[in-house]
């Protein structure tokens, strides 16, 4: 292999993966902040590309690097990168799914536990000098009805947590049949609606599923769900999620991911919505990081790894 096959990787990644990258002889350009234009000088010398979802990864940037062979998504996701463009160039294009799937699992469970149990606002009223017990008792997630909205490596991960706490598990995927098992009964939207307690997104962000949680969706749900969402923000329509919250619709929601998650520069309209959301004692918001833990950091770039084939 030739020394100046370059390697550009735009994202945090777990040091073992780069030394991988440069024992097998890449050259690796390890530049985590680097944005679109800036990424565009280095196409012509690229052979390999690893990403997150920060950059778009269009046809303008395919056409620039000629020797392009392979590109890497670190995670799950691929609505940022022109697969169908990629792969007419030859490139092979792969994520890591499984990788992460187990903490964004955990991390939904452990939301949802926060939010039944009220751990959060109470810890925030006992900060206050207040220590209030009758109106911060808990709801049990056992015997409950969960329903997943997307059955994949997350969907699927969340359930097999869930197991351990005698919930009925309703499971819908439009692309997936025959799921079902013990703990799992397929289920479809209108189901979902009907009978769960909480109401969890896992599905990825594509035409289709944008706005998925949108009003007529919120419409449909029968027993004040917890709503969590720790797929894309673009799943459910924050303006549609508000209004259901003041409607006394929803129990509660755990969002990980908004539909804006720019801190700085947010329109006002958005940023008035984001500051309603953070002052609900039943929300709780985190700032996508469910799929971000060290166990993960390390097995998303070691699939990368096994599945290019390096």
């Amino acid at each position: 292999m030739k020394t100046n096959n370059l390697v550009v990787i735009t994202a945090k990644v777990h040091p073992h993966l780069l030394a991988i990258l440069e024992d097998k002889g890449y050259r690796v350009l390890y530049v985590p902040q680097i944005g679109y234009h800036d990424l565009l000088l280095h196409a012509g010398e690229m052979v390999g590309l690893i990403v997150t979802t920060r950059i778009k990864i269009d046809n303008t940037l395919i056409d620039l690097a000629p020797g392009l062979k392979w590109i890497g998504r670190l995670g799950s996701g691929m609505e940022l990168i022109d697969t169908a463009y990629a792969e007419t160039r030859g490139i092979k294009c792969v994520s890591s799914p499984e990788g992460n799937r187990v903490a964004v699992a955990e991390h939904a469970l452990g939301m949802l536990l926060c939010l039944l149990h009220k751990i959060q606002s109470s810890f925030e009223e006992i900060k206050n000098g207040q220590w209030i017990r009758e109106l911060n008792r808990g709801t049990e997630l056992t015997g409950k009805t969960v329903g997943i909205i997307g059955y994949g490596n997350t969907g699927s991960a969340f359930a097999k947590l869930l197991s351990a706490f005698e919930v009925t598990v309703l499971a819908y995927d439009k692309y997936k049949f025959d799921f079902g098992s013990q703990h799992v009964r397929e289920a479809n939207l209108e189901q979902i609606g009907r009978y769960a307690d909480v109401v969890s997104f896992h599905v990825p962000l594509t035409p289709e599923t944008k706005l998925m949680g949108n009003s007529d969706f919120f419409h449909t749900l029968k027993r004040k769900p917890v709503i969590i969402n720790t797929s894309r923000g673009e799943i459910i329509q924050t303006s549609a999620l508000i209004n259901a919250l003041k409607q006394n619709k929803l129990s509660g929601a755990a969002l990980d991911v908004i539909e804006n998650e720019q801190a700085n520069g947010m329109p006002l309209l958005e940023k008035e919505m984001t500051d309603f959301l953070t002052h609900q004692n039943n929300v709780l918001l985190t700032p996508h990081i469910a799929g971000y833990s060290t166990e993960a950091f390390f097995k998303m770039g070691e699939l990368i790894i096994q599945k290019l084939g390096i």
